[in-house]
């Protein structure tokens, strides 16, 4: 279709993480990997958490929710790109393309409030033990969640509406192996100042406002465990939070450099590799810290396991 002396795009070619013939045999082994990896530890998680009497509480039906966000992250870039490695087209239509950056856009946003709010389940934990059960009750925890979503599915439709109102017509070649804001940028014929300005103020502030809520959180969190005389009973309060805080050093640091920057700045080589981290390792990596991390988790999982062979010896 023709306007002008333009001819608008209904379709891209994502050129993927690398051009070298070579390497793409090697790569899909990895990444199939990553990927079955993130699978089993997500689903592992979700259903661990559902089956374990003791894991029935508020911080672990946050992190239920957390694994889902990340199962269903995955599961919106890492096909595509495994398909794109054993083909030579890579072609994604306009629609798919919408829709991969819709569901992206939503599930990381999904993730970023959800360990906000996993960061303020610790701080009531913590600090206000005697009124966790109150505060944290299960329709509390119901509306956190609920929250969680509609603000990720607003915050998604906002940016995914904004970028697909632009004609495409400079080129169809994304440099990236998956949609996202900055590369389509690259390729409308119009002014997208008001696009850069939209993910730098919107994503930045929601973004922003999640890290400061973690901070003041953790900065509580710092301040009560301090006043715990006892050594142990120090490292039995961090150890409740310790997971948490490096799954958020993990994710806000690559998300931050990501995305809360001008789009001038964006060098496109560089950021396939980051994004490989934030989108691919990233969900596959947040169940195995809490698996490893965390004694309730540990503990929940032996008996599971000692459960089921008991069951097979019994028959």
């Amino acid at each position: 279709m023709k306007q002008g002396n333009w001819t608008l795009v209904t379709e891209f070619i994502l050129l993927g993480l690398t051009n070298d013939p070579e390497m793409q045999t090697p790569l899909f082994a990895f990444f199939l990997l990553v990927y079955i990896l993130t699978l089993v530890g997500n689903i592992g998680m979700i259903a661990l958490i559902r089956v374990s009497p003791r894991l029935h509480s508020p911080m672990y039906f946050l992190l239920s929710n957390l694994s889902f966000v990340d199962f269903c992250y995955s599961s919106v870039i890492t096909p595509n790109m495994l398909a794109n490695f054993l083909s030579a087209g890579r072609v994604i239509s306009l629609p798919h393309c919408a829709m991969q950056l819709f569901f992206f856009i939503g599930l990381a946003s999904a993730e970023i409030f959800l360990l906000a709010v996993m960061a303020y389940d610790r701080y009531v934990a913590i600090c206000n033990p005697l009124l966790y059960s109150l505060i944290m009750a299960e329709q509390a925890c119901f509306n956190f969640v609920a929250g969680v979503y509609l603000v990720a599915l607003l915050h998604s439709l906002l940016h995914t509406t904004c970028t697909f109102r632009l004609p495409f017509c400079l080129s169809n070649r994304i440099s990236h192996f998956y949609c996202d804001v900055p590369p389509l940028l690259k390729l409308s014929c119009s002014d997208t100042s008001i696009n850069e300005a939209l993910l730098i103020s919107v994503g930045g502030s929601l973004s922003v406002a999640s890290l400061i809520a973690i901070i003041i959180s953790y900065t509580y969190i710092a301040l009560s465990v301090l006043r715990i005389r006892s050594l142990g009973g120090r490292w039995r309060a961090f150890s409740t939070c310790s997971s948490h805080f490096v799954c958020i050093t993990l994710f806000f640091s690559t998300g931050l450099f990501m995305y809360v920057r001008p789009t001038s700045s964006y060098s496109m080589d560089q950021d396939k590799v980051v994004s490989v981290f934030y989108t691919v390792v990233i969900p596959m990596l947040n169940p195995f810290i809490y698996s490893l991390r965390n004694s309730d988790v540990k503990g929940a999982l032996r008996k599971v396991i000692e459960g089921g062979l008991v069951s097979r010896q019994i028959t």
